[in-house]
């Protein structure tokens, strides 16, 4: 939001209303998110309200692997994403906010509520005195009775994204009384559970309706009003057309936003270097002829990007483009494992050059147990995009860290043709299990059964969905994935204690093939990295512990051995629990769950007893069934 103050005759800018960080824009708080202010509640505007300054280059990012992965996403929405500029950072913004700076929102809910505890009306913001920022109200005479009041904490909201303001009036009157200037009044209770909250109308004197009878649990089969289709944060004339119900929601509850990221690490491809440079220069080379091109190599950047081809390779790459003749890629994540495993052995006193991605394997002497290869990577260059997201529930992505081409998200602008996107630079220590070691933990009969019983659990999860998300949701991982994904955060919490950098910081990234791959495909590793979205990277910390991975494993099987709620946790089974938790073998708050700037699946998709022997569990169903 803009605004100006004119004092002695000058036009005085005032500062933004609120920061955030540029990493967060794309994760947590981007286009469509919900914000608490320390004044006002907003609503992040969408991409065609982000302002970046005219006298200052824009913060375009490249990353052609990443494009490739998401232009038939894309298209499919109907947006067919820039050669030039496929994604941009968000605004830098400053001390100032303006027409050309920062991130505009919109003052989102419209409806406060007074909190004198003798009115608690609920009023629209046109009906309140602004005050330096502030909404006042006049609950009788005299400025002794003029109380401030707050955006209400209650919002409607479907599956498909869309957010508008509850129907208060027609909920207060669903008794059937016709009230033509109705007078709410909003009343929490003495203890503030959600039970105690009413609403009622001063007007009629109807009796009070119970919020919680607009709960999903109370209306599970359909809503109590159907969705409008407001997607404010796009403008006032994107509405559309929505069949779905509308469903209470409270504004800064965890199910208000679910960004959707994709993310890939910048590594080399053979064959498509050349292909890579015509997609960052193609405003430029895709015009590019026998006589054009020669002048287009004296612009600097051209002319660095093409050294080692000659005009002739160059023509003939362009016009394979323009035609659609380009070669295929490889899916995002089997071209890392592809190039992490390919890594020679380091050579002492190498040292990373100026490439975005730098990594050796470590020689080691002793070879660890059911551990294939560990490689080390120095330098790591992480590109993530934020493609949509959704609200009530986050979609699934698949093993490749894609999402189904189906999948329905709400849209980040209505006029872009680029994508919010974050640059992370750092390091990280890739972990490759051995494939014979996994193929025979997986003939074992114990961990056939629990896999059976871990498909059961996810089944139930995929019938708590609605149909169509059912349709679009993908298969399950297995248990290559479950005993993968645990050694992960178990290794988190381990190396976290000595590598100088907090359990938050480091982050995953699973390499697993679902179940029925070809054999010379198969992938099993865990990638634990860790960066910064400045320029200047990393320390180093984390790389240093990977040449002493054997007592982080040690320290990790100790860690997963017993936990504070065995056997309770231990003997958690998904199939059929009452408790609904389908998602999770034995994995807890006291054992497993680590920050979710960490886990890549919200911290689902666990099971310790898949690693380590747990309380009351066959010894044979852990992958390390003794200590390292």
């Amino acid at each position: 939001m803009s605004t100006r103050k004119r004092r002695g005759g000058k036009v005085q800018q005032q500062p933004p209303h609120g920061r955030i960080r540029r990493s967060q824009m794309v994760t947590t708080f981007g286009p469509g998110a919900m914000v608490d202010l320390v004044d006002q509640a907003v609503l992040i505007g969408g991409l065609d309200y982000w302002a970046y300054p005219t006298d200052e280059p824009e913060p375009v990012l490249h990353e052609p692997r990443l494009v490739d992965a998401l232009s038939a996403r894309m298209r499919l929405a109907g947006i067919t994403l820039s050669e030039s500029k496929p994604f941009k950072q968000p605004p830098a913004g400053g001390d100032e906010s303006g027409k050309h700076n920062g991130v505009r929102v919109l003052e989102f809910p419209q409806r406060f509520v007074c909190q004198n505890p003798r009115c608690r009306r609920l009023l629209w913001k046109s009906e309140l005195r602004p005050v330096d920022g502030r909404y006042w109200h006049d609950c009788g005479t005299g400025k002794s009775l003029r109380m401030e009041c707050v955006p209400v904490r209650f919002l409607g909201a479907c599956r498909k994204g869309h957010c508008q303001e509850w129907e208060w009036d027609s909920f207060a009157h669903m008794h059937g009384a016709e009230c033509r200037a109705s007078q709410l009044v909003l009343e929490e209770g003495a203890t503030g559970d959600f039970s105690e909250i009413t609403v009622r109308c001063l007007t009629c004197k109807g009796p009070p309706q119970q919020l919680v009878v607009a709960l999903p649990s109370a209306n599970k089969d359909q809503g109590l009003f159907k969705c409008k289709g407001h997607r404010p944060w796009l403008g006032g004339d994107a509405d559309e057309k929505c069949e779905e119900w509308l469903r209470l929601l409270v504004r800064t509850a965890s199910n208000s936003y679910f960004s959707q990221v994709v993310s890939a690490l910048t590594v080399p491809e053979p064959g498509k270097d050349l292909d890579d440079v015509l997609g960052v220069h193609w405003a430029t080379l895709q015009a590019a002829t026998d006589v054009s091109l020669p002048a287009f190599r004296t612009i600097p950047d051209i002319g660095r990007a093409l050294e080692g081809w000659d005009d002739d390779t160059v023509l003939r790459a362009v016009q394979a483009k323009i035609a659609g003749a380009a070669t295929a890629r490889e899916p995002l994540r089997t071209a890392e494992f592809k190039q992490f495993v390919a890594q020679p052995v380091e050579e002492p006193g190498e040292r990373p050059g100026p490439e975005e991605f730098f990594a050796r394997q470590l020689a080691v002497g002793d070879p660890l147990p059911h551990v294939a290869r560990i490689v080390l990577a120095s330098k790591l260059r992480e590109v993530r995009a934020q493609i949509g997201f959704t609200r009530l529930e986050p979609s699934t992505p698949d093993l490749q860290g894609e999402y189904d081409l189906a999948v329905e998200s709400a849209p980040l602008g209505l006029n872009t043709d680029w994508l919010p996107a974050t640059e992370v630079l750092g390091e990280g220590v890739f972990l490759q299990i051995s494939e014979a070691s996994l193929e025979a933990w997986e003939a074992r009969p114990a961990v056939k059964k629990r896999e059976n019983e871990l498909d059961a659990g996810y089944a139930a999860w995929r019938k708590t969905l609605q149909p169509e998300s059912q349709e679009r949701t993908p298969g399950f991982p297995g248990a290559r994935y479950y005993m993968l994904h645990s050694l992960s955060h178990l290794l988190i919490s381990a190396i976290s204690l000595e590598c100088g950098y907090s359990a938050s910081a480091i982050k995953e990234r699973i390499y697993c093939s679902p179940p029925g791959t070809d054999p010379a495909g198969r992938m099993a590793a865990i990638l634990l990295s860790t960066g910064s979205s400045g320029s200047e990277g990393t320390l180093g910390g984390l790389v240093e512990q990977g040449r002493r991975l054997l007592p982080h494993l040690q320290f990790a099987w100790d860690l997963g051995r017993l936990c504070a709620n065995d056997p309770v946790c231990a003997g958690h089974s998904p199939e059929k629990d009452h408790a609904e938790r389908f998602l999770e073998g034995a994995a807890c708050h006291g054992c497993l769950f680590v920050a979710e700037t960490s886990c890549e699946r919200f911290n689902r998709f666990l099971d310790r007893s898949l690693v380590v022997p747990t309380v009351g569990r066959d010894p044979k169903l852990a992958f390390f069934s003794e200590r390292p």
